[in-house]
């Protein structure tokens, strides 16, 4: 009877070492190593490449040959920017998400959009009768979309070979399974071999791979940290259970900008895109409220209006509280202690809630004048008209700080019926102002000046 072998893998950065070690040496993470059962096949009997073809030879950069169509267009306008622009052939993409987010929705919905293109769906968590009673829920059909129940990795890759797909899914990839290690399903051997198999196969054949791929309690994507660098293209798909919106976001693009972020929402036929974020990110009220200002910010390529919310109380308690929604609470302390030194609100005693409308995370830092003016309409009581809206920095000095591709801002508001918008003086530069007669552009250096317009 052969000898079982075991190794010790990092959970962190899938490092692998012989004995167990307190300290990881590549990550420096204490207390990440495990012990797998691992047992590799025979030097001799190697590994094939998909369909038996001959490894890469060196070429010269100039010989390289490749199809003016670089990038393949899906049909789901989202999608493509946050990819930027469209999918990279021979491109892995990995999406992470909690579970019953919508991953699986989503990616069958690109599987059946794409009707131009040869699709294998390969599940190993869902029946073919469940992904059909999925299919029939989202309304969609497509002659060219195959659907493969299997998790062992080498039977996939003899299908791969026989179908010659032109994109591919994996749902998920923490199902998979190789016999080149006898570790079980979802262990970091067998999820850090079944995606360089797989990663393999996507890079000799210029195939396009989805990986759909589960997250920890923390957060993060469950498996080694190297299965982030294995792939090209990191998206996570996020939101909240309490509203009927998802958010994708790229982490990791070689081929495009990470800045860019997909808004969907979910309804009975699946996940719709959403065109104007505005219409979801701004509330709708018959009276005006005290605490409520509206931010002109831009996510990526897209501009778009949210909605800040703030309440100002006394402090029942010795310490006042700080607490954000959306918002990053160091931030918040940081424009309080403004408000506190240069302008001299105080500030100091009271409780600050901010809530961001709508649970959307913003790291945009045109956002603090409308974050300072919600806290000070709450704080005394005084709402802001609704047609107004604020874009702008606010510096340590108490200074309005200007911001990068301010026309796009005034533009968007302009359109939504905004009747004023209030930027920084030095942001007025270069700028043709004659070019929005619908909206007016109030100009302020100081936080005093934005106070003396607002409130009197």
């Amino acid at each position: 009877m052969a000898k079982v072998k075991t190794a010790f893998f990092c959970r962190n950065c899938g490092s692998q070492s012989p004995k167990w070690l307190g300290k990881c040496p590549a990550c420096g993470e204490w207390n990440t190593f495990i012990e797998e059962v691992i047992q590799r096949e025979d030097k001799g009997s190697g590994r094939l490449t998909p369909g038996g073809r001959q490894p890469a030879a060196p070429v010269r950069v100039t010989d390289i040959r490749f199809s003016t169509d670089t990038r393949i267009p899906i049909p789901d306008e989202e999608l493509n920017r946050v990819l930027g622009g469209g999918l990279v052939p021979g491109s892995v993409v990995l999406i992470g998400g909690e579970p019953g987010i919508g991953k699986s929705t989503l990616m069958l919905q690109v599987a059946l959009k794409c009707k131009e293109h040869k699709v294998l769906y390969i599940s190993g968590e869902e029946s073919e009768q469940q992904i059909r009673m999925r299919a029939e829920r989202v309304g969609t059909t497509n002659e060219n979309c195959f659907i493969l129940t299997e998790t062992n990795t080498q039977s996939i890759l003899q299908h791969l070979d026989t179908l010659l797909p032109g994109i591919i899914i994996i749902d998920s990839i923490q199902t998979l399974q190789t016999d080149l290690i006898e570790s079980s399903a979802g262990s970091i051997s067998q999820i850090k071999e079944c995606a360089s198999e797989l990663q393999k196969y996507s890079k000799i054949t210029h195939t396009p791979v989805f990986l759909i791929g589960h997250i920890t309690k923390d957060g993060s994507l469950a498996g080694p940290k190297i299965l982030e660098h294995m792939v090209d293209t990191v998206l996570q798909f996020e939101g909240d259970r309490n509203y009927g919106y998802r958010i994708l976001r790229s982490l990791k693009n070689r081929f495009g900008s990470t800045s860019e972020m997909g808004i969907y929402q979910m309804n009975d036929s699946g996940l719709r895109e959403v065109v104007n974020p505005s219409e979801i990110l701004l509330s709708q009220r018959d009276e005006p409220v005290s605490g409520i200002a509206i931010a002109a910010m831009v996510e990526g390529l897209r501009p778009m209006l949210i909605e800040t919310q703030a309440l100002v109380s006394t402090a029942v308690y010795g310490t006042p509280q700080r607490s954000t929604t959306g918002f990053d609470v160091r931030r918040l302390n940081m424009l309080l202690a403004v408000l506190e030194k240069r302008s001299g609100f105080r500030l100091g005693t009271k409780d600050v809630f901010l809530n961001i409308a709508g649970g959307i995370r913003v790291d945009d830092p045109a956002i603090d004048l409308a974050v300072v003016t919600a806290i000070l309409s709450s704080n005394q009581d005084s709402p802001i008209d609704d047609k107004t809206c604020f874009a702008a920095e606010v510096g340590l000095s108490g200074e309005i700080r200007p911001i990068n591709r301010i026309e796009q801002r005034i533009s968007e508001a302009m359109k939504l019926g905004f009747e004023r918008i209030f930027i920084s003086k030095y942001n007025t530069r270069g700028i043709d102002l004659n070019k929005y007669p619908d909206i007016r552009i109030i100009t302020t250096g100081k936080i005093e000046e934005v106070y003396r317009k607002l409130f009197g």
